[in-house]
């Protein structure tokens, strides 16, 4: 019975939540796995919905709404980490010459790569999206990026880190 209920919702699922996701600001797959784990709980305390696809629509607004608000509310850390209180001078300074290296460095990637880890390193804590948004390219996208210019980065410091 719960595995025909899951295999008649599957594409119900999809559907809802592509259409919704948008504009929760989350990705489709986030917003189902909640809305299928919403489902497990709901066969387990009161057993199945009386009309499952009613109730699978509902659950996709409820989850997108509730990414929503999480979204709105939740505030980026405005300060340092806690740790840089207990540090001395010397190591203070340091760290801001690994930084400014690492910038250093971030400027000199090729094609998009700068704009990329820079948006990723800024203080603003971007997300995905908004940085995909900045950059004028697909979300989906910025993963795989993100891997070839850290890569081109690394290749780039291991000749300075070896010269330490």
């Amino acid at each position: 019975m719960t595995h025909d209920l899951v295999t008649s919702l599957g594409p119900l699922l999809t559907a809802e939540t592509s259409a919704e996701a948008h504009a929760s600001g989350t990705e489709p797959g986030d917003l189902e796995q909640a809305v299928w784990l919403r489902l497990l709980e709901r066969l387990e305390a009161d057993g199945p919905p009386s009309d499952p696809h009613r109730w699978l629509r509902s659950a996709v607004r409820i989850e997108a709404r509730r990414t929503r608000r999480t979204t709105r509310l939740e505030r980026p850390y405005e300060t340092e980490p806690a740790d840089d209180a207990d540090r001395d001078p010397e190591e203070l300074v340091l760290a801001a010459a690994r930084r400014r290296a690492l910038r250093d460095a971030v400027r000199r990637l090729p094609g998009r790569c700068p704009r990329l880890l820079e948006a990723l390193l800024s203080p603003k804590d971007l997300t995905y999206r908004e940085i995909a948004g900045e950059l004028g390219i697909s979300q989906g996208t910025l993963g795989p990026e993100r891997s070839r210019c850290l890569g081109c980065l690394r290749r780039l410091l291991a000749p300075e880190v070896a010269a330490r």
